[in-house]
């Protein structure tokens, strides 16, 4: 059975730091398009970043302070999450397709989703 598990998020001061991280069982990181998203109160949910495995990643929205990465022999995924933002709080998920491909609009098929962790900025 696959599993996503999400960790590290947590309350930080607007200009801080986090980073996400999403170690994957019964699915490799290698095998598949990966993506985080998030959901801010009372919004719908938002592609974030998306990695595949050759490693070519898209954080158009978030550029130039989000990154995406992962670590094949750890088998997780990681998000690198810099100069915090209010309007970057919400429920942080990863998700994996079964397509080696990522689709630059998020909407390749999303077979797995992690349950989410929580990030919150304040300022």
């Amino acid at each position: 059975q696959v599993q996503l598990v999400e960790s590290g998020g947590g309350s930080v001061q607007a200009g801080g730091s986090l980073r996400l991280s999403c170690a994957a069982s019964e699915y490799y990181v290698s095998s598949g398009c990966m993506g985080w998203f998030r959901q801010a109160p009372g919004k719908e949910r938002e592609g974030v970043a998306l990695i595949d495995p050759d490693d070519r990643s898209v954080t158009d929205d978030v550029k130039g302070r989000f990154a995406v990465s992962k670590d094949n022999a750890k088998n997780t995924l990681y998000l690198q999450m810099d100069t915090l933002k209010p309007e970057d709080t919400g429920m942080y998920y990863c998700a994996a397709s079964r397509y080696r491909y990522c689709t630059a609009d998020y909407s390749s098929p999303w077979d797995y989703w992690g349950q989410g962790t929580q990030v919150t900025v304040s300022s």
